[in-house]
């Protein structure tokens, strides 16, 4: 299984490889409950023939009732859904507000263009920030800039600007009962996890559905190019130490978000006087790996630490990034 909005963009590009108009709908903003965040993307070639999410199944049960009916046939528009108006159609059961950007596209060199670079993007090649122009619906990518949000958009504006960027990630280091929980929570939060495991024995039991195997040692594919971007999380959870070290001496190197491993306190701080020993490893790279790895909720259980772990790699996610003067 891709991450949810990768998904998209994977279908949109093959649509267009397929000579098909669609429409794109992107997360705008939302007030109260929604399972789904602003910049979440959804999109539909007919009622019938659609993929992603809005808000779980009533707001895409209602927009493509809509399609059907021929409602949407300007080249761009903003829907509102959860509020009392003559634009909305429905009541949000949770009580929210949703607002969705609906653009209608066409398949052209430009388009293919376009939608090929922002999957480059969710891939975790390159971020940029997606204009889209709401009167005329025209389309364009420019730089980011410092702490650019990922929707930048007021209801009596033209323009909406969009940080296009990597999806989440997550690498794993060899297989273990608390690995394999922890990469079903990761899946269920809509990261694209990948388990890298190089001992014979253990690679009979990755069979997780949807995680992606790598039969090889976690420390060289942290070394492949494009293994590892902003918004990639890495966890060693095998209490093995040539395998857990070893992950961490190479992650440290990336731009990797959260880097942690498993192990008691004691195991911890004599995996840190190893690392900084042996590895070389310096104060400040020591101080990026969450050791012992997790939320303090007093795990015991191998559900229970994977929880604790995806827990704490969520909080470092959602972590506001601090204001500069």
């Amino acid at each position: 299984m891709q991450p949810l909005d990768v998904k998209v963009l994977t279908r949109v590009n093959e649509w267009l490889s397929q000579g098909k108009s669609f429409w794109f709908c992107t997360v705008l903003a939302t007030w109260g409950s929604s399972p789904r965040e602003p910049g979440s993307l959804f999109a539909a070639v007919s009622a019938t023939e659609w993929v992603g999410s809005l808000s779980g199944g009533c707001v895409e049960d209602d927009f493509l009732s809509r399609i059907a009916n021929n409602e949407f046939n300007q080249p761009v528009q903003v829907v509102r859904y959860g509020e009392e108006s003559p634009q909305a159609s429905i009541t949000l059961p949770c009580g929210g507000i949703l607002d969705v950007l609906v653009e209608k596209i066409a398949p052209s060199e430009f388009t293919a263009r376009h939608f090929g670079g922002y999957l480059h993007c969710l891939l975790g090649h390159n971020t940029r920030v997606r204009q889209v122009n709401t009167l005329t619906g025209e389309v364009n990518f420019t730089e980011v800039l410092h702490n650019t949000p990922a929707v930048n958009w007021q209801a009596d504006a033209q323009r909406v600007e969009l940080r296009t960027g990597p999806a989440r990630r997550l690498i794993i280091a060899g297989y273990s009962p608390v690995a394999d929980y922890c990469a079903r929570f990761a899946i269920s939060l809509g990261f694209e996890v990948i388990l890298c495991e190089h001992r014979s024995q253990e690679q009979t039991l990755c069979n997780i559905d949807g995680c992606r195997f790598e039969p090889v040692f976690a420390a060289d594919y942290l070394l492949q190019p494009g293994s590892v971007h902003s918004h990639t999380a890495v966890v060693a959870l095998t209490h093995d130490p040539r395998v857990d070290d070893l992950t961490m001496m190479e992650a440290v190197t990336t731009d990797a978000f959260y880097i942690g491993v498993m192990g008691s306190k004691r195991t911890s701080a004599n995996r840190a006087e190893r690392l900084q020993r042996v590895g070389q490893l310096s104060a400040t790279q020591l101080a990026r790996i969450h050791m012992p790895v997790g939320l303090d909720i007093g795990s015991k259980t191998p559900a229970e630490i994977g929880l604790a772990v995806m827990a704490d790699i969520v909080k470092a996610y959602r972590k506001p990034v601090p204001a500069t003067a």
